[in-house]
Order: structure tokens, then sequence, then C-alpha cells
């Protein structure tokens, strides 16, 4: 069965490298109209918007915002519904580690910035993107939370995984408070996967170590994170699936 979002519009947010490049361009191989957002990384974001053209994908728009920045996301979501006239889906990827600090260790401008990065990136776009979701009378949401989430994290993520259980627990209260507006809200949950999130947050040797405790064997790619992502964007596939945190770990975790 051919999965398509032909007549549908997203808004991926970190969408110029990783997790949130292959999500948009899948979504974009399906029919949708995606917009990239990306902060510092225009390059990257552009590239990600050539090879969609070069795959034959749909139209694609670029959109710049700090997501710490209420009124730059305001702004994001109205030029994404001023040129797309509307917003179907929203991917909510956008976030990071920043650094590694042992509790103890870490400053509190770190704690608030690791807190706001992930946590509050995902609270203000689906703040902007819900009235819009509402007023068209459906929508879905997927937030990228972690492994983290349930495991506490280890080597110094341990702020980053509180925030990611933030984002947990923000998805299934979302769940409930959208779906009588018919706008579903589900999560991925990714453990180890192989992008330039760990080249910048992740020694080799602790690469080693965590790909080495996988029972498949194996980091995953992050077309591997995107299918999922595709699946719950799909209301062919998925319409009855809201307030679930689907777990892609490789066996990591069997909760």
């Amino acid at each position: 069965m051919e999965i398509r979002l032909d007549g549908k519009a997203a808004l991926v947010t970190g969408a110029s490298t990783g997790i949130g490049a292959a999500i948009a361009m899948s979504f974009a191989e399906a029919g949708a109209k995606v917009a990239l957002h990306y902060n510092s990384s225009r390059a990257e974001a552009e590239k990600v918007a050539a090879a969609i053209r070069s795959r034959g994908g749909g139209e694609t728009l670029l959109v710049k915002a700090d997501v710490l920045d209420g009124n730059a996301i305001t702004g994001m979501v109205r030029t994404v519904f001023e040129s797309f006239g509307r917003i179907d889906i929203l991917v909510n990827n956008a976030g990071g580690l920043l650094e590694r600090h042992f509790v103890e260790d870490m400053p509190d401008d770190e704690y608030v910035r690791v807190m706001d990065l992930n946590m509050g990136s995902t609270f203000r776009v689906s703040r902007s993107v819900i009235p819009l979701m509402k007023k068209s009378g459906s929508g879905t949401i997927i937030n990228l939370t972690s492994i983290a989430a349930r495991t506490g994290g280890a080597d110094g993520a341990t702020l980053y995984a509180a925030s990611k259980a933030a984002v947990s627990t923000l998805t299934r209260g979302m769940a409930k408070e959208l779906a009588a507006f018919k706008i579903r809200v589900n999560a991925l949950a990714p453990g180890i996967v192989l992008t330039p999130f760990h080249d910048k947050y992740t020694s080799p040797d602790l690469l080693k170590k965590l790909v080495a405790s996988i029972p498949l064997g194996r980091g995953a790619t992050a077309e591997e994170i995107a299918g999922p992502a595709l699946f719950l964007a799909s209301e062919q596939l998925s319409s009855f699936i809201t307030g679930e945190i689907i777990e892609i770990n490789g066996g990591s975790l069997m909760p």
C-alpha cells in the first residue's frame, strides 16, 4: 500500500539535517507541500529542498525562526499558512542536548536553555499551529521525544532526558485536549540514530558503547525514523491513533 499525503501541507521544525530532513523528504515524496524550518543552517536546508526537487517531491518552502523566540515562531507559522493556505501536519523536531553536564555541574542558564529548546519549542510551535488546525477541522501533530525520556539518559544527558520526558507528557495531554477537534497528537521516541546529533554531542567511544548495547546490533538511520513519522501523518493508516509514543530503538527498550 502506497502512503500518499497529496493535498496536505506540513511544517517540519529542525528540517535542515538528520531526522527532520529525512521526515521532510519522506512527506514531500508522498506528495505533501513541506515547509522546512531552520535557524542557522540555511545552506543545509537548501540542500534538503534541492534533494526533494531532484526526486520529484512536492512543493517546499524554507522558513527561518529561532524556536526560543515566540514572536519568531508566530511569524514563521503565519508565513507557512499564507504560502500554503493550510497546515495539516506539524512535526516538532527542533531540539538538542547543547552540552553534556551532570546535574551537580549544570549551570542555571544551561538548564533553562535545554528545557526551553526541547519542551518550550514544542509548546510554542504547537500553540501557534493549533488554532489553524481547529479552523480546518482536523490535523496531526507529531512530536520528537527520545528513549532518554524513559531511561533518564546517560553520561551528562539527564536534563535533556527530563526535557524529552516533558515532551512525552505534553503529547499525551495535548492528545486529550484536541481529540474533540479531530486533531491527533503522537510522538516518536528514537534511540540511537546515526545523525549529526551524535557527531556533535557524543564521543566516538561513548557512541560505540551505546550502539553495542542495541539488540539489533546497530544504530538507526534517519530514514528509519521518517517511516514511522509518515505512518502517523497518514489518515489512511493511523486515523485512530492518538496520544501514543512510538519507541524506535532497535530493542534497547521494550516497555
